[in-house]
């Protein structure tokens, strides 16, 4: 038998997220007029998403409009008349004041005019389409889902015992389904506060490029705990009769059968939970036929002497 450490680990199950997302909607409401965008597609920071048909909107900015100019004009022309001293200083400043809010009302009724033209506000890919054309958009309902295309993150609700074993800056196994092998997960976030509900730490780690990794998939975060001594054997000592598990020691020049409960296979070795000590010396040739205290008969090696 073989005496070794095996270093036990508790697995969390968490999704693989994109690094930045935002749900995008409208400022104000109106019916979606253009929506051109398509699930997947790729978009620029500032690239129009969607367009509305807010005809109010329209209409208060031409009336805005309107009203500045003639505010204006009607500030040239006191302008000139003051310089006649046909008007006094306070007719002026309060034409002046008009003119002032006017031009307030007009810039107000343009931002909200451009409130129509929605935006992406990063550079990304379109992730979900919640929302078509002919539907009414209304502040604080999602049009869609924008992911970015910086990288991606493993996120995991971490429960509070097993939450102080983890550090900042430090790396785990992250092991995603469709993956064939396990990827280094640096932690870059853990929630200061637990969820009093569940108990738990909401834990972000980044991931390295993959092929075939994508946001959304399924994956478990490995986390390790103490070490552990555990007793091994090399796995062709180990029989399988029926729901039984065996093992035959050599005692005395006897061979002693062993039930046995078996753990995880760790290489070419098997680890042994239950049903034999360290030191003990196993059969692993030549064992399929034998019998409990059947008498064994040890083999040397060619060049060396008998014992």
């Amino acid at each position: 038998t073989i005496v070794g450490t095996n270093q036990a680990t508790e697995q969390v199950v968490g999704t693989v997220r994109a690094r930045t997302s935002a749900l995008v909607s409208a400022k104000v409401s109106g019916r979606i007029r253009t929506l051109s965008t398509a699930i997947g597609q790729e978009v620029k920071a500032g690239e129009l998403l969607a367009e509305l048909d807010a005809a109010e909107i329209g209409a208060r900015f031409e009336q805005a409009t309107a009203a500045l100019e003639n505010a204006r004009r009607e500030l040239d022309r006191y302008r000139t008349l003051l310089t006649q001293k046909a008007v006094t200083q306070s007719e002026f400043d309060a034409v002046e004041a008009r003119q002032r809010i006017a031009g307030a009302s007009a810039s107000e009724a343009e931002t909200m005019l451009g409130y129509t033209r929605i935006q992406a506000p990063f550079a990304g890919r379109i992730a979900r389409k919640l929302a078509d054309i002919g539907d009414l958009a209304a502040p604080g309902k999602p049009l869609l889902e924008l992911e970015s295309m910086g990288g991606l993150q493993f996120e995991s609700d971490v429960s509070e015992a097993l939450a102080g074993r983890l550090h900042l800056g430090e790396t785990l196994s992250v092991t995603v389904a469709s993956i064939g092998h396990p990827l280094p997960g640096r932690i870059v976030e853990i929630a200061p506060a637990s969820n009093p509900l569940s108990r738990t730490l909401k834990t972000k780690l980044d991931l390295p490029a993959a092929p075939g990794l994508r946001a959304g998939q399924f994956g478990r975060l490995a986390i390790p705990l103490r070490a552990t001594a555990n007793v091994r054997v090399p796995a062709p000592a180990v029989i399988q009769r029926g729901q039984l598990e065996i093992v035959f020691v050599a005692a005395d020049g006897r061979a002693e059968l062993r039930l046995v409960k078996t753990g995880k296979r760790l290489g070419d070795a098997i680890e042994i939970l239950a049903g034999l000590d360290d030191g003990e010396s196993v059969i692993t040739t030549g064992h399929a036929t034998l019998r409990e205290g059947q008498p064994l008969i040890v083999e040397q090696p060619a060049g060396e002497p008998a014992k």
